[in-house]
């Protein structure tokens, strides 16, 4: 069963959603099996803004809509995202990293005043070292947010800036302070 016109008003406020100007995003195509209807967004943090240079993150958002409520999500909708990111070789190291990554993800969303049920996920972090020809390089340490949780009461555009800020703070940026206001960009 499906519901178009929940499902548009949400896609309506997803696609007029601001974002942090270093966030930059672009519709990909969504899960068909997952929902009656869904969204994807890939994105990427590229503090130049231009789309040439490399991002210092990537993730994607899902938005899951299905009018029948699976048991599982506590409601009819359903956020699947992920980030991922470089970061200092000390984090691979830190017994605590999981704990903190999940806290960034619920610090953005509480951040914005949100609501959610039934939230799900792991952090990974995996460790690179080189050796022999390439002993030369530099340890690296990814590290990967999964989650998926229940909006409650709406403001799913709210959901989608609270993901862009989980991926700006796996990259390393700071927040905006207090009163500043990312400007509109285009996608």
């Amino acid at each position: 069963m499906r519901d178009d016109t929940t499902f548009a008003k949400a896609l309506a406020s997803v696609h007029a959603a601001v974002l942090r100007p270093e966030v930059l995003v672009e519709e990909v195509p969504a899960p068909t099996r997952l929902a009656p209807s869904a969204l994807a967004l890939s994105g990427e943090v590229i503090p130049s803004r231009n789309a040439d240079d490399e991002p210092i993150a990537t993730g994607r958002f899902v938005l899951l809509h299905d009018p029948a409520a699976p048991e599982p999500w506590e409601g009819v909708w359903r956020v699947v995202t992920y980030a991922k990111a470089t970061v200092e070789p000390e984090v691979g190291h830190d017994p605590y990293v999981g704990r903190v990554g999940w806290s960034w993800l619920t610090d953005a969303l509480e951040s914005r005043g949100l609501t959610w049920r039934a939230e799900a996920g792991a952090v990974t972090c995996v460790l690179s070292e080189s050796f022999g020809a390439l002993s030369d390089r530099e340890p690296t340490v990814e590290m990967e947010i999964r989650a998926s949780w229940s909006p409650q009461g709406g403001q799913i555009d709210a959901h989608l800036q609270a993901w862009a800020d989980l991926l700006c703070t796996i990259a390393g940026l700071p927040p905006l302070p207090e009163g500043v206001v990312a400007l509109p960009q285009r996608r």
